[in-house]
């Protein structure tokens, strides 16, 4: 059966429906406690695996990757501090942002003054507690609001922790879009935080509802899908995947897309790949603000993707940006937090981009001297039947004009100031009346 083409599937989504199913999914997957490894991070991707078939994959601890090496896998069953009454004062059962992410296994009856030094809090913020990791620094802590580390004052406190951090794997999820073309669109999404909900699993619902929606499309780029684990997942990934990353054209990073901020784009290294190009057009036709920024390396995983060995044409697409919001890690980034509405923006904000990388062909003319006849081939019935007649005699005219074979549509659609799916139709009202044709290139 033919798939159906992507403006005609952005056309029949009902976005609201597509909100409330994402933060459907935000719920289910909240309470899960993730890390960069473990079986958080498997149970997360086979809730995942029911929107769409990923490939779940296992890289050894100790395998080298570039000038990281994968560590020891981490698990955690159980985790409180008792007061002398033998009271549950910090219980991991209640929320997982209670233990310091990668902590050490302990038992222990410690003093105040030894327990003040691994706990961690947000003064500024007394009820909120924070999310605080160790990853590469063997260690072991608490999270707790600053209200509640005020009321410490026994002389001693039991505390234990049951976890294991010991030889496992680092786990990470995959699942590829065949295309017409070999090169590459890639989405990546980070799986490594417990429960907050923009941060990330606004991106990981998203993602995979992309993912669900691109499989009944007839797409030009292959696309993948990446569910990794920040930092040490995409460096763990271009590593196994070095000799083939070139063919990656174009990439977003999702994160950070269920808040009500105004959208913000972040650059690829670049500055003015195609990506870069695309997503600021779909901005600025979105009627929303937005905020354009440039590339800079810390952040999300772009900065592995844009290092300069590999240099990929990778952005990151976010409504607030990281550190910018003041629930950014803490608990209060929670189910109250996002929005269904803000997902299905941010939905239809990433398809629209990538229906501009999908469409933004060049076109040669077919009659290039001088502007042809436009009435005998009846393109005036076209115009006259259009909601905006004059808007798209502009377009029809911009475009035969500029199908030479160097300028795509998106070049068009700058040059000319006219939305990127007015020009679109143009283009296709042009090629079928054989006054155009799409020019095929290798890039």
């Amino acid at each position: 059966m033919d798939k159906t083409k992507l403006k005609d599937l952005i056309d029949s989504i009902d976005f609201t429906a597509a909100g409330k199913q994402m933060y459907q999914l935000i719920a289910e997957l909240y309470p899960i406690c993730r890390s960069i490894t473990g079986n958080g991070v498997r149970q997360t991707l086979s809730k995942i695996k029911s929107v769409v078939p990923l490939e779940v994959k296992e890289v050894p601890s100790g395998t080298q990757v570039f000038d990281w090496e994968v560590p020891n896998e981490w698990s955690i069953q159980d985790a409180w501090v008792k007061n002398s009454k033998g009271d549950k004062i910090i219980d991991f059962k209640k929320s997982n942002l209670h233990v310091l992410n990668y902590s050490l296994p302990i038992k222990k009856k410690v003093s105040l003054k030894e327990l003040k030094k691994h706990i961690y809090t947000l003064p500024d913020h007394p009820d909120w507690i924070p999310y605080r990791t160790s990853y590469y620094q063997k260690n072991w802590g608490f999270c707790t609001s600053y209200k509640q580390f005020l009321e410490l004052n026994d002389e001693y406190y039991n505390v234990f922790i049951d976890s294991t951090l010991k030889e496992g794997s680092l786990t990470f999820g995959e699942f590829y879009l065949k295309g017409s073309k070999s090169e590459e669109v890639l989405i990546s999404t980070h799986i490594c935080h417990p429960s907050l909900c923009n941060d990330n699993l606004s991106g990981i619902v998203l993602s995979a509802m992309l993912g669900k929606h691109l499989s009944n499309v007839s797409l030009k780029y292959s696309y993948r899908f990446l569910f990794i684990p920040g930092t040490i997942g995409s460096i763990t990934w271009l590593s196994l995947n070095a000799k083939s990353a070139s063919r990656i054209k174009h990439g977003l990073v999702v994160a950070c897309v269920g808040d009500s901020g105004n959208f913000t784009y972040k650059k690829t290294r670049q500055g003015s790949a195609e990506i870069d190009k695309a997503v600021r057009h779909a901005l600025q036709n979105s009627q929303n603000d937005f905020n354009i920024i440039d590339f800079f390396p810390y952040g999300y995983d772009e900065r592995q993707y844009c290092s300069p060995g590999f240099n990929l044409p990778v952005g990151c697409l976010m409504r607030t940006p990281h550190g910018e919001y003041p629930e950014y890690h803490t608990s209060a980034d929670n189910l109250e937090f996002v929005k269904p509405e803000n997902l299905a923006a941010s939905l239809s904000l990433y398809l629209d981009v990538l229906y501009i990388l999908e469409e933004n062909k060049k076109h040669i003319s077919q009659n290039p001297m001088c502007e042809p006849q436009l009435g005998r081939r009846g393109l005036y019935e076209h115009i006259g039947g259009h909601a905006d007649s004059k808007k798209l005699q502009f377009a029809l005219l911009w475009t035969l004009n500029l199908s030479d074979g160097h300028h795509r549509l998106l070049d068009i659609s700058e040059r000319s100031g006219l939305d990127f799916n007015l020009i679109s139709d143009a283009a296709d009202i042009l090629v079928e009346k054989g006054l155009i044709k799409e020019h095929k290139t290798r890039s």
